[in-house]
C-alpha cells in the first residue's frame, strides 16, 4: 500500500469543492474528484490537481444515491485500498420561503446536503477503522448555525451536517479518526455571485472584515483539520467568515 494519501472531495468541479481539491494535493497524492454534472468544469479540477504533482481521478455520482455512492467508493477502495481523508463538500441550494417551499425542494438539499454526507461516511468508516487512521471533514455553513430567512432547507442540512459532525467524532476518536467541519460565510462562488446586487451589498455591511471570503481561505482550513498535526481536534466546527458570526 503506497503511503502517499488518498484523498475524496465531494462536489469538487468548481467553487470551494475545487479549491480544497488543489489545496490538499501534494506530488503523488490520489485526489479522487467526485461530480454530478458538470464534466468539464470537473476536467478543470483534475487538471489543477495534477499541475501540482497530484495524480487526479474523476468520479461521477450523486452522492445522496446510496447505490452510486457504494458502487464508487468500492472501486476506490479496490484500486487505492485505502481512503485517508474525505471531504464532504457537495451540496445545493433551492431557497424558498417555507410557506412557499415545495416537499421536492426540502428533499433534494437534504438528500445531497445531508444524506450525502452520511452516506460517504459510512462508506470509508470501516475501512479507515480498520487502519485506524482518517480525516474526515465536512462542509457546514454559518446558516447552520444562525439561521436564514429562506433557506430553512439549506439551514436544517448545515445544522445537521454540524451534529453529524460530532455524533461521528465521538464514535471514531478511539481509532485515530478525527471528524471536524468548516462552516464558510459568505464565500465569492457561483453561488453568491447569484445573489443580487442589493442584498449583495446588504451582506457586506453585516461582515466585519469587510469582504467576501475566498473559496482559497476555506481550503486552508480543511487542509489543517485533514492534516496528521490536527491529530487532537475533533468534533469541532472551524468558522470561516470574517466575523460574521463569532459563537
Amino acid at each position: 500500500m503506497s503511503d502517499k494519501p488518498v484523498i475524496v472531495v465531494t462536489g469538487a468541479s468548481r467553487g470551494i469543492g475545487r479549491a480544497v481539491a488543489v489545496e490538499l494535493t501534494e506530488p503523488g497524492a490520489v485526489v479522487v474528484v467526485n461530480y454530478h454534472s458538470k464534466t468539464a468544469e470537473a476536467q478543470e479540477t483534475a487538471a489543477a490537481v495534477e499541475a501540482k504533482g497530484g495524480v487526479p481521478r474523476l468520479y461521477r455520482f450523486g452522492v445522496g444515491d446510496e447505490e452510486a455512492v457504494k458502487e464508487a467508493f468500492k472501486q476506490i477502495l479496490q484500486e487505492f485500498k485505502k481512503v485517508d481523508v474525505l471531504v464532504n463538500n457537495a451540496g445545493v441550494v433551492r431557497d424558498n420561503l417555507l410557506a412557499l417551499m415545495k416537499v421536492a425542494e426540502w428533499d433534494e438539499v437534504i438528500r445531497t446536503n445531508l444524506r450525502g454526507a452520511f452516506l460517504c461516511s459510512q462508506a470509508v468508516v470501516k475501512p479507515m477503522m480498520r487502519r485506524r487512521y482518517g480525516r474526515i471533514v465536512n462542509v457546514a455553513s454559518v446558516v447552520g448555525v444562525t439561521g436564514n430567512a429562506g433557506q430553512c432547507n439549506y439551514s436544517a442540512s448545515k445544522a445537521g451536517i454540524i451534529g453529524l459532525t460530532r455524533a461521528l467524532a465521538h464514535e471514531l476518536i478511539s481509532r485515530n479518526i478525527t471528524v471536524n467541519a468548516v462552516a464558510p460565510g459568505f464565500i465569492e462562488t457561483d453561488m453568491t455571485m447569484r445573489i443580487p446586487e442589493k442584498f449583495r451589498e446588504a451582506i457586506l455591511d453585516q461582515i466585519p472584515a469587510g469582504r467576501y471570503g475566498a473559496p482559497e481561505e476555506v481550503a486552508a482550513a480543511v487542509k489543517f483539520l485533514a492534516s496528521k498535526g490536527a491529530g487532537y481536534i475533533t468534533g469541532q466546527v472551524l468558522h470561516v467568515n470574517g466575523g460574521l458570526y463569532m459563537g
